[in-house]
């Protein structure tokens, strides 16, 4: 299984695939809505409303999707460490700014070879860490149940469509025909920072203005026995890559 290409297909990419990857999603039949962040985002933006799917196509392009997941958990945990000393720590800045200039944003990567590198990590069963997090965000993004059967026909079409190869298809098909459960991904966690780095993944995923895309985070949280101060900083980092969608 090639993970890089995985990842790819579950968060999307800046390539010269984006417009054919919008016309195939028309041709699918996906809502019109969907198509621009569906080309940039990926699997994880079709599973997505309207909304959400345009704000995770601008997150995937400009912070690299999975690779910052490492990143952010990695300054979140931080500033609750330092937190917990008494240390103050600047507050965060905004994505984009009031002019939509962004540019001096980026995400920090965390210390190479560190419990925050996602390339170097495995989950409590022994799988690469970023396969954890696929399955987070997959789980997560669905969490709202808003995907009807016409919808979830042409997911599966473009699934089908991908450039992948059988494995990984399939590893897709069965994330997105597995329930939607927060507890079963927590205990994929094999570690404190596991833990802060499967939650992060999940809230880039959703855009909590439901009240079931809420109770599902609340619940991950509960169950990755999250002190308060830390989600409070995982969601803090989550916000920063918020685009502005106008």
């Amino acid at each position: 299984m090639d993970i890089n290409r995985l990842i790819s297909s579950v968060v999307g990419q800046a390539s010269s695939g984006v417009s054919q990857a919008a016309n195939s999603v028309k041709q699918g039949g996906m809502p019109t809505g969907l198509v621009g962040g569906a080309a940039a985002g990926g699997l994880v933006a079709l599973l997505m409303s309207n909304k959400k799917a345009r704000k995770m196509g601008g997150k995937a392009l400009k912070y690299g999707g999975l690779a910052a997941v490492g990143g952010l958990a990695y300054k979140a945990w931080s500033d609750h460490k330092a937190s917990q000393q008494g240390v103050a720590t600047p507050a965060p800045q905004p994505a984009s700014s009031p002019t939509g200039n962004d540019a001096s944003f980026n995400v920090a990567p965390p210390p190479a070879n560190s419990a925050f590198d996602v390339s170097q990590q495995t989950d409590r069963q022994g799988d690469d860490l970023r396969l954890t997090l696929i399955r987070a965000m997959i789980s997560s993004a669905k969490s709202d149940g808003h995907i009807d059967a016409q919808e979830n026909a042409v997911i599966q079409q473009q699934i089908q469509s991908m450039d992948l190869a059988p494995d990984e298809k399939a590893f897709l098909f069965d994330q997105l025909s597995a329930p939607s459960d927060p507890i079963a991904i927590a205990r994929l966690s094999n570690s404190d920072e596991q833990a802060a780095e499967i939650y992060i993944a999940s809230a880039l995923a959703v855009d909590p203005d439901t009240p079931e895309e809420k109770r599902y985070l609340d619940r991950l949280s509960d169950a990755l026995l999250l002190p308060d101060d830390l989600r409070q900083q995982l969601d803090m980092q989550a916000s920063r890559v918020v685009d502005v969608v106008a």
